[in-house]
């Protein structure tokens, strides 16, 4: 059985990054192309994030973070998708990560991450190839 309906992202700012131009453009993006985009705001918990996701019936979330904090607030939402049998959720981020820091979150579980100078239509292109697929009607 198929799932229908737009894809659904969560889009989430972690932990106490201020910045969220970036957050915004790629919700907007998303919105553009025909997704239900959840943007939750600034300063949210990994905690909040989760339950957010799962209360919306999201297929993913996406997080910025500029804070150098992505090892510790990457890790924690992916162990809380676990530990509320929610991993069907897919992570995926962006923001200043660097280069070195992005294998290790792979393993994490973190499906993608977007670096800056990555353009919309590139995060757009990979939501709609890699998250669930629309159900035909």
């Amino acid at each position: 059985m198929g799932v229908s309906g737009p894809i659904r992202v969560v889009v989430a700012k972690p932990g106490l990054d201020g910045h969220d131009r970036g957050a915004k453009v790629i919700a907007r993006a998303l919105r553009d192309a025909g997704m239900e985009v959840i943007y939750t705001g600034l300063h949210q918990t990994p905690e909040q994030i989760v339950d957010t996701a799962i209360q919306e019936d999201a297929d993913a979330i996406g997080l910025s973070i500029l804070s150098g904090a992505h090892m510790t607030l990457f890790a924690k939402v992916i162990e809380l998708l676990g530990e509320r049998d929610a991993r069907d959720i897919q992570v995926f981020g962006g923001g200043i990560i660097p280069e070195a820091d992005i294998p290790p979150l792979k393993e994490l579980g973190v499906a993608a991450i977007f670096t800056p100078g990555t353009t919309t239509g590139d995060v757009v292109t990979w939501v709609r190839e890699n998250v669930r697929q629309p159900a035909e009607a």
